[in-house]
């Protein structure tokens, strides 16, 4: 049995329309007073903030600008060792004199004179025929590279930092809203301790001055979640955004490879070192790019086309048409050596100044050299000992909870005085803050280090 169909009515179409409508203009109003739920929090790992940092830090960036300038630099350098090519066109119109068909002009054979000619030019230098501006060039590169990757590192280990502090604030945060349930709980057991008559007054008070001693912690502890959020945003977010969350990995750092190889990896990958070493090469080049301008230098320009006085390949010459048509195009050969005798000094001053910051250039690698042997050694023991003391603040931190909770139940059963609560609950929270304190140190360390030799 086949039911009914509605009728068909205009109002209904109206009334959708009229929905539709309140839909389309209720929707931005409730975006706008934050009736539409907000995007879910953007959840980053430690890579995740690396990468968005390079992204947008001012450094990186004008390294990574200037790495590209240099690679540009280079590819010139080494195309303008080859010839080039170009082509040339010109029509001279020169006043006759009346009575010859020359023009009033010596250098022009006739009033109207086509020049169309392609022109080959190579200069032959020192400098080109030794390669040593593309040497130069390279190694400004290669500095340039190496100063990217000085950026670099040095972000990573600002990042690693406030990363991590975000980190440890969170679990700070965490440890003083237990430490407030701790003193919360105490103050209940003082109350009720003080009614059955089992303890004085002054345990209620001295429950209660930790139980706001604790509130106020707490205040702070969330003070610094969002300060460090801040600093956080700040190196990650073009836009400034605040609505993210880091995974916690204090748990799981990475091991610390043998001395040997540590030594190895900064020996071998260290950029700083690399850097220096590339600007006394670059220092030296410019040496002898200055010594390089006592030589002489030969152009040579090789020329093929027509200079005649009609645009055609033949034509009859102006001062002598009775030869008939003659062949225009052909070509001609200009070669020009370029003999330095005397500049006033110039040469000389620019060899001196190459020298002085060639010697530079030397002092700054030696000091380069004792830097890096000493932050070495000083960023290596810090992770070292960050690294051992790891385990004895997880075995602080942990017979601190065990304390807490039997001094609690001590002093429930008015075995132990409210100062031995007190000072339990103390050392809870010491102990908690030192141990991820640890952590942190040892992934800070770790940072530090890895800025020497690279990854790890």
């Amino acid at each position: 049995m086949r039911l009914p169909s509605a009728p068909f009515r205009i109002a209904d179409v109206g009334a959708a329309r009229l929905t539709f409508a309140l839909i389309l203009f209720i929707s931005p109003v409730l975006a706008q007073t934050g009736s539409v739920p907000p995007a879910a929090p953007l959840t980053l790992t430690l890579k995740d903030a690396l990468a968005l940092a390079e992204k947008n830090d001012p450094s990186v960036l004008g390294a990574a600008s200037d790495a590209v300038t240099a690679a540009e630099d280079r590819k010139q350098a080494r195309e303008s060792m080859y010839p080039s090519l170009s082509g040339r066109s010109e029509y001279l119109g020169t006043q006759g004199n009346g009575k010859l068909a020359e023009s009033r002009f010596v250098t022009n054979d006739g009033v109207h004179v086509y020049r169309d000619w392609a022109v080959v030019h190579q200069d032959l230098s020192p400098g080109i025929l030794r390669g040593t501006a593309v040497k130069r060039a390279e190694a400004g590169e290669a500095l340039a590279r190496a100063k990217l990757e000085i950026a670099r590192r040095g972000l990573a280990a600002t990042v690693t930092k406030s990363y991590y502090a975000f980190i440890v604030a969170q679990r700070k945060y965490a440890t003083a809203q237990q430490a407030l349930d701790q003193a919360e709980r105490a103050s209940t057991i003082s109350d009720q301790l003080e009614r059955g008559r089992e303890v004085a007054h002054s345990d209620v008070v001295k429950a209660r001055l930790q139980a706001i001693a604790q509130q106020q912690a707490l205040r702070e502890a969330s003070l610094g979640v969002e300060s460090s959020r801040l600093d956080l945003a700040v190196l990650l977010f073009r836009d400034f955004d605040e609505n993210f969350s880091a995974v916690d990995d204090l748990d799981v750092a990475p091991p610390l490879p043998p001395m040997g190889e540590i030594e190895s990896m900064a020996m071998r990958e260290n950029p700083a070192l690399g850097a220096a070493m590339q600007a006394l090469g670059g220092a030296s080049l410019d040496v002898k790019l200055a010594r390089q301008a006592y030589l002489p230098t030969l152009t040579v320009d090789a020329v093929y086309g027509i200079e005649a006085n009609a645009f055609a390949l033949r034509s009859t010459v102006a001062s002598n048409k009775e030869a008939g048509a003659l062949p225009n195009l052909g070509y001609f050969v200009t070669a020009s050596l370029n003999i330095p005798v005397w500049d006033w000094g110039v040469r000389r001053s620019k060899l001196r100044e190459a020298e002085l910051k060639r010697a530079e250039a030397q002092v700054d690698l030696s000091a380069t050299e004792r830097l890096l042997v000493r932050n070495l050694r000083g960023y290596s023991g810090e992770a070292q000992a960050a690294r051992q003391e790891i385990d004895l603040l997880r075995s602080a931190a942990d017979l601190s909870t065990e304390s807490m909770r039997l001094n609690t139940l001590r002093y429930q059963a008015g075995e132990a005085t409210i100062l031995e609560l007190v000072d339990a609950q103390t050392a809870f929270i010491q102990a908690r803050n030192a141990y991820d304190d640890g952590l942190v140190r040892y992934r800070v360390a770790i940072g530090n280090l890895q800025t020497l030799t690279g990854a790890f």
